[in-house]
């Protein structure tokens, strides 16, 4: 049977591991980028604010009143709910610079993926190295796609935090050599099963950056409503919080059929595997937990009115345990998943 495997490559692997570490670095860079952005953004509202209200000084001198222009005014939205961003708004240098240096991570780290798997001989997501890479990938990729159609350059420090944060950890917390699968993972469930895990996780884990914003949109509306200054400008950048529900809704449907399907699938493969579908081991059991946490999220908002800052935790607490899962359950926890290695 080991004569049957195909041979591996490790000069490939290293280069695969060498552009793997140059993504993480760029993608450090586009995350120190976006957090500029964030922070000029604040001079950039002032500005605009500024010119609002001359604007309006000289309508209302050309009309003969010395009235002042209303402080509401100056605040109008500088992106509406479909993520429409004003002119003025949507020229942002340090914006336009992160998002050309996320794209790069995306090419590096998308050659670091096919390269691992190439050098392997086999889809690389065997161990939590490669799950790690390969979903951070994913998140960065399908952010990268989606601000093709829609400006979501205002997630772009959370998203690509999580993603430098999920590499980082992948590249320093779980470095594993290119090596052959242990017997049991050498299926091809390995491919149907994990490939669709790990785009679900990939999707809750944009989901869970706009769940996060749209609490800190919630607490600021409610702190302007309440009469008390606006000490986070740069959030007029970011839809309102109905708009970030609404649009993680709609994802994190998406990302439930695919777990939903993840489940059956390794149910499926566990009967192939060990001779029965579930077992209660400790794996199984999260994987459980999680889908019970996001259809109760799914169920509460549609049928149960459980919209806003309710909804988001829900939802919050459904990415908490998947990194339970992945983290806590692969290290701490001995069962029949143990044989993934770390």
């Amino acid at each position: 049977m080991e004569n049957d495997l195909p041979t591996i490559n490790v000069a490939l692997g290293q280069y695969s591991d060498l552009f793997m570490l140059l993504a993480a670095v760029v993608y450090a860079a586009a995350f120190i980028a976006f957090a500029w952005d964030l922070a000029k953004s604040s001079k950039l509202i002032r500005e605009i604010d500024a010119a609002t209200i001359a604007s309006e000084q000289k309508i209302l001198v050309a009309a003969g009143s010395q009235e002042a222009p209303a402080p509401d005014r100056a605040k109008e939205a500088l992106v509406n709910d479909s993520m429409n961003y004003t002119a003025a708004s949507a020229k942002r240098m340090a914006a336009k610079v992160a998002v050309s240096l996320t794209w790069l991570g995306v090419l590096l780290q998308g050659f670091a993926v096919v390269t691992r798997g190439i050098a392997a001989g086999r889809v690389p997501w065997g161990n939590m190295y490669e799950f790690l890479s390969t979903g951070s990938f994913l998140v960065a990729l399908v952010f990268s796609l989606v601000l093709l159609k829609k400006d979501l350059r205002f997630m772009g420090t959370f998203v690509i935090g999580l993603v430098t944060v999920m590499l980082c950890g992948a590249t320093m917390g779980f470095p594993t050599p290119v090596a052959h699968l242990v017997p049991a993972l050498q299926s091809y469930w390995l491919i149907i099963h994990v490939s669709i895990a790990v785009l679900a996780s990939s999707l809750f884990t944009i989901t869970f950056a706009m769940n996060v914003l749209q609490l800190v949109q919630h607490r600021r509306i409610e702190s302007l409503a309440a009469g008390k200054p606006d000490n986070m400008p740069f959030m007029r950048l970011v839809p309102g919080a109905a708009a970030l529900e609404n649009f993680a809704y709609r994802i994190n449907a998406v990302a439930f059929v695919m777990w939903t399907f993840t489940v059956m699938a390794g149910a499926i493969w566990a009967e192939a595997a060990w001779g029965r579908y579930w077992g209660w081991d400790t794996k199984e059991v999260w994987s459980f937990v999680i889908w019970v946490v996001y259809a109760g999220y799914l169920h509460a908002r549609a049928t149960g009115g459980w919209t806003g800052a309710r909804s988001a935790w829900l939802s919050i607490i459904g990415y908490l345990c998947i990194v339970f899962n992945f983290t806590v359950v692969n290290i701490y926890f001995n069962g029949l998943h143990s044989y993934a290695g770390l």
